[in-house]
């Protein structure tokens, strides 16, 4: 990483109980839910096809690249020249279910449990992302990254690009129990509400990239 980024100062919750209480929970999680993650996988199968499960590389902890897993959500529709379709035709309405109830982010409790990921933190963006983050906008891989965070309970991909990432970076100076908790609690509740819930993120966020790009 930048030499120039600075890691926020390490209290004990961040230090030492942050990552323990990932695992444990996580591996609770996945005992308690496995049978809701074989059906799924299933209807994904027969509905969508396989592969079950969409991979894609993604920056964590440090800008390390690691392999994030999800529910696919979509087919493999091609046109007449072998390129897929756009996500919007391809996006099923069984896909966008799994998206509106974010079934599909489960098989990240894996991540979690091999250390790529926390429950609470930054969300993992594309890579192709890392050349347009602000030296301050780095901060939010000096942590790893959350299957939610901050920026997900403050209004998710419906928060303008710099906003959101102002709320990781508040988010990673301010780790501690109590926002984590509350963070987990609020995700539940937008969930169970169905709230900020954007099911075709690229109509909805616009990509940071080309954001960057057209304002140098």
């Amino acid at each position: 990483m930048n030499q120039s980024v600075q890691t926020p100062k390490k209290g004990i919750y961040r230090r030492f109980v942050k990552r323990p209480m990932d695992f444990i929970l996580s591996l609770i999680a996945l005992v308690i839910l496995s049978p809701v993650l074989l059906i799924i996988a299933i209807l994904v199968r027969n509905k969508l096809g396989s592969p079950v499960i969409f991979k894609q590389k993604r920056p964590g902890l440090n800008e390390k690249i690691f392999t994030m897993y999800k529910f696919r959500t979509m087919t493999d529709e091609k046109d007449e020249n072998g390129n897929l379709l756009p996500d919007s035709v391809r996006l099923t309405k069984f896909g966008r279910t799994l998206r509106l109830t974010s079934l599909d982010e489960l098989p990240e409790l894996f991540n979690i449990i091999k250390g790529d990921m926390s429950i609470v933190g930054p969300r993992p963006l594309l890579i192709s992302y890392l050349p347009y983050y602000t030296v301050n906008e780095k901060l939010r891989h000096t942590t790893r990254p959350g299957l939610t965070g901050l920026a997900q309970i403050s209004g998710r991909n419906y928060l303008e690009w710099n906003n959101r990432l102002a709320k990781d970076i508040e988010y990673v100076e301010r780790i501690n129990f109590k926002n984590d908790l509350l963070i987990i609690t609020k995700t539940i509740v937008n969930i169970l509400k169905k709230s900020d819930i954007a099911v075709d993120t690229n109509a909805v966020e616009g990509n940071l990239a080309n954001i960057r790009r057209n304002n140098k």
